[in-house]
Formats: structure tokens, C-alpha cells, sequence
């Protein structure tokens, strides 16, 4: 039985990587079709992905705006993505419930679609993420923090200026990506500053803190 029990309302930092440490993610593709997941499978009715494929077939040169299904208005979200980053062979999210046992729902669609996916396009079999994925439930004093680690993820293991990292959703709060799949769950940790640039100063800063932690602890270990 799962030590952490989900309540809606409450923010949750949620995390996995791939089995053995295999990398999950390796092509650009392959991070659309996981964020794609995340924006239709993040619904109360559970077959929005054979819709989308359905209407996809019909019309090739579609995108997700013209997508009828989501411009209704109608959608009943599991969960409110707060933040996400996706790296080559792990991936965080903090989530706050919206819906009874949401995060479960949510999660085990992700995890099983992504999985058949994955496995399909490059001829493999069985378990491809290590396990259930994990969790721990969020303090309230610690959620800024922990948005900082989840949205500077990149720069924190060296991969990429989180500003510039196309897989994450900093660039949604520092107003560099217009519209994307945090708009609603953002506002809980920006409602906390000034404006993006404020935010963004604290979270670069948090990052340098915890990337130095990191190259110490590493040092330390050598």
C-alpha cells in the first residue's frame, strides 16, 4: 500500500526515472508525445489520446487548438500540473489533486500509455520506468522552493539553462511560452512575487544554491 494517501487541494512533488537508469526520452518526439500525455490523459474522461489520434488521421495538419474536444470548455481535470520538467531519463511534477484518487488516475494513464508508446517505436518489451512512481506530499513552506528544484531541474544536472529548456514549464512562468499546461496550477507559486521576473531571479538563484550542493556532495564522495 502507497505510504502517501493523495487529498485534493493538497501539492505533491511526483517523481520517476527510467528502469536501470535508462534513459526514457531519445529523441524531441519522444518529449512531445510525453507532454501531449500529460494534456489529454489529464481528464476525467479517459479517451481523449484515441479521440485526438482519431481526429489526427482525419486531419493531418491539425494541432491541438483545433482539437474540438478541448475548445469545448468542458474538461474535468484529474489533477492541476503546478510544475513539470522532463530530463533524458527521469522526469518531476508537482501536482496539486483536483479530482478523487486524481494523481493515481493521472499517473498510471501517463505511465502506461507512455510506456506502450515507447516500447512500440523502438522494438523493446517490459517495464520501462523504475517502478510506481514516487511521491511525497509538499509542506506549505517548502513549495516555492521545491518549484524551483522541479522548474530548474536542467540547470541544476548541468543539461541546459532551465530559461532555454524547451522540456519544463519555467519558460511558462517567466512568460516565454505564452500558453502551456500549468496556467491554472502556476498561480499558486506566483501569486507569491512580484511578477515572472521576480519569480525568476528566485528560482535561477535556488538553482545555482543547489547545483553547487550537488557538485559538493559529489566532490565529497570521490
Amino acid at each position: 500500500m502507497r505510504k502517501t494517501q493523495f487529498a485534493e487541494g493538497q501539492f505533491y512533488h511526483i517523481y520517476n526515472r527510467g528502469t536501470d537508469k535508462r534513459k526514457i526520452f531519445l529523441d524531441d518526439a519522444d518529449f512531445q508525445r510525453f507532454l501531449l500525455s500529460m494534456e489529454l490523459m489529464n481528464d476525467e474522461q479517459n479517451d481523449l489520446m484515441s479521440q485526438w489520434k482519431d481526429f489526427k488521421t482525419a486531419n493531418p495538419n491539425a494541432d491541438l487548438n483545433s482539437f474540438p474536444r478541448l475548445s469545448l470548455g468542458k474538461r474535468k481535470p484529474l489533477v492541476k500540473l503546478v510544475c513539470f520538467s522532463l530530463l533524458p531519463n527521469h522526469y518531476h511534477f508537482i501536482l496539486e489533486q483536483a479530482a478523487e484518487k486524481g494523481i493515481e488516475r493521472f499517473m498510471h494513464r501517463i505511465g502506461v500509455g507512455y510506456s506502450m508508446y515507447f516500447n512500440k517505436k523502438y522494438d523493446r518489451s517490459g517495464a520501462l520506468f523504475q517502478g510506481t512512481f514516487k511521491a511525497a506530499e509538499i509542506k506549505p513552506n517548502k513549495l516555492l522552493y521545491l518549484s524551483a528544484y522541479v522548474n530548474c531541474n536542467a540547470e541544476i544536472h548541468g543539461i541546459a539553462r532551465s530559461d532555454a529548456y524547451r522540456w519544463s514549464s519555467f519558460p511558462e512562468y517567466i512568460g516565454k511560452r505564452k500558453k502551456g499546461l500549468c496556467d491554472e496550477g502556476k498561480k499558486a507559486i506566483l501569486g507569491n512575487f512580484r511578477g515572472a521576473e521576480d519569480y525568476k531571479k528566485f528560482a535561477k538563484e535556488n538553482a545555482r544554491h543547489m547545483r553547487e550542493k550537488k557538485l559538493d556532495e559529489k566532490m565529497m564522495l570521490e
